[in-house]
């Protein structure tokens, strides 16, 4: 019983009405945020519901009302990226552009986001397999849908002559993302190449495959 106690004094629950905001962010982006940083510090695995909620400064009862694990918390950090670079690649496709433009800015895109949340993105492909199966799966599905809407940008160009035809779409996004999702191993802030740049330099890359006249 006391060791409960000291916890609930650790924690400092909040009297009356929880606030809407802590430090101009929702209750559920703030969570993220600490979790976020508590991740990169210490390790998804290290990490504890009640460092979460303590640095939150937060009940344990006010975390779980928006998220019923850590894992949901490491899922979320992933899965802001991925809506982001979605909503931003929908954008794209839609454009009344000429299909190799729309494939150039979609990859120089997700290059350039992939680095600007290089944190979330190392966090989750570090801790990945700590994920329940089912949260896993999701991830999965939810990146799949990202990969045909770009796969379908590719078989549009197929089509109309102007990308090759002797590589599968399947297998060119295979490729690409595999690069893409490598770049936490070797992009730095501090490097001579900015996100912007890189992005540029591999959509250059991927269309340079495809054209039928590489």
């Amino acid at each position: 019983m006391r060791e409960a106690s000291a916890i609930e004094h650790e924690v400092q629950p909040r009297i009356g009405r929880p606030p809407a905001t802590i430090d101009g962010r929702s209750i559920p982006e703030h969570l993220v945020e600490v979790a976020r940083r508590l991740f990169a510090e210490q390790g998804f695995e290290s990490t504890s519901v009640q460092d979460i909620v303590v640095a939150a400064g937060v009940t344990k009862g006010a975390m779980y009302h928006y998220f019923r694990s850590k894992d949901d918390l490491l899922h979320e950090i992933y899965a802001q990226v991925l809506r982001m670079q979605t909503e931003r690649l929908e954008a794209v496709a839609a454009r009344d552009l000429p299909v190799v433009d729309r494939v150039h800015a979609a990859a120089a895109d997700v290059v350039a986001t992939t680095i600007e949340s290089l944190q979330s993105t190392t966090i989750f492909f570090r801790s990945l397999h700590q994920l329940s199966a089912d949260k896993q799966r999701e991830v999965r599905a939810e990146r799949r849908r990202y990969h045909r809407i770009f796969r379908a940008m590719i078989e549009e160009g197929q089509r109309e002559g102007i990308f090759r035809t002797d590589i599968s779409a399947d297998l060119c996004v295979d490729f690409f993302f595999g690069s893409v999702h490598h770049l936490p191993t070797w992009w730095r802030p501090e490097g001579r190449l900015s996100a912007e740049e890189v992005g540029e330099s591999f959509a250059d890359l991927l269309l340079a495959s495809l054209s039928v006249n590489s």
